[in-house]
């Protein structure tokens, strides 16, 4: 499947590694990387991971250890809409899209 990534999306994986980087830039590199690895993995079976209907339509999510990948399928494409920390309010987070906006 083609495979996008928000500018949302690619926002949060900096913030995340901005973060990380204050006590760890070395982790911080690798772990963004593990991020983007898991948006090819995601996208090469988007299908298995849990859908989120709550949330718009055709929007699934799947964990990656503390952190939350918010994605939108449609039959030939993946797009990685937000990757977020899972203490986060993810439903606010997409009430613009389940509005239907």
């Amino acid at each position: 499947m083609k495979l996008t990534v928000s500018p949302l999306a690619e926002q949060d994986i900096e913030a995340i590694g901005d973060y990380i980087a204050q006590d760890n830039p070395g982790r911080a590199l690798s772990f963004t990387e593990e991020l983007y690895q898991q948006c090819r993995l995601i996208a090469d079976n988007p299908w298995i991971y849990r859908e989120r209907s709550e949330l718009g339509y055709s929007v699934r999510s799947c964990a990656y250890g503390r952190y939350v990948f918010l994605y939108s399928t449609s039959e030939h494409a993946v797009r990685i809409e937000r990757v977020v920390h899972g203490s986060r309010d993810i439903d606010g987070l997409f009430s613009w899209l389940a509005d239907g906006e």
